[in-house]
């Protein structure tokens, strides 16, 4: 894998601000000739650095308004509970995000309902039947103060 340079970092730089910016466009905002830019991000495509490209949908505008983050502790006497719950919790449509750790939660799950009401059917219907859970922790969102998933670069 190649080094990046600062060229590198200011393409990246466009490219999470604006992912639907031609490559014609990068370039033109990098001072590079238009051929030179697709060579670098081809190549940091190809190294594993551009991992996609990627829009993103208003929750709210397309009628989620509650969002939920569940703290779960799985069962650990069980040997495979981290791969049945999680391969389990995929299948849960309105579970949007899954990450897994090391301490006392090992997972956290986020969910999207419409409502309230909504929610608690999601909870009781399709969560609590999870397999492995020996605690869960709901924590509702109020506001997001802060939401980059861009890099300081």
């Amino acid at each position: 894998m190649q080094e990046l340079d600062d060229t590198d970092r200011r393409i990246l730089r466009l490219m999470q601000a604006d992912a639907g910016a031609s490559s014609a466009e990068i370039a033109e905002r990098t001072g590079l000739a238009a051929a030179s830019c697709w060579r670098r991000i081809e190549r940091m495509e190809r190294d594993g650095i551009i991992l996609g490209r990627r829009i993103e949908i208003d929750a709210k505008a397309m009628g989620y308004e509650v969002e939920v983050s569940l703290r779960v502790t799985l069962d650990k006497t069980q040997a495979r509970a981290f791969d049945e719950f999680i391969a389990a919790a995929r299948e849960v449509a309105e579970v949007n995000e899954i990450q897994t750790f090391l301490g006392r939660v090992d997972v956290r799950l986020n969910i999207l309902a419409r409502d309230m009401t909504h929610y608690q059917e999601i909870y009781r219907a399709r969560i609590l039947g999870l397999p492995h859970i020996a605690d869960i922790e709901a924590l509702m969102l109020v506001a997001k103060v802060k939401n980059s998933e861009g890099l300081p670069l």
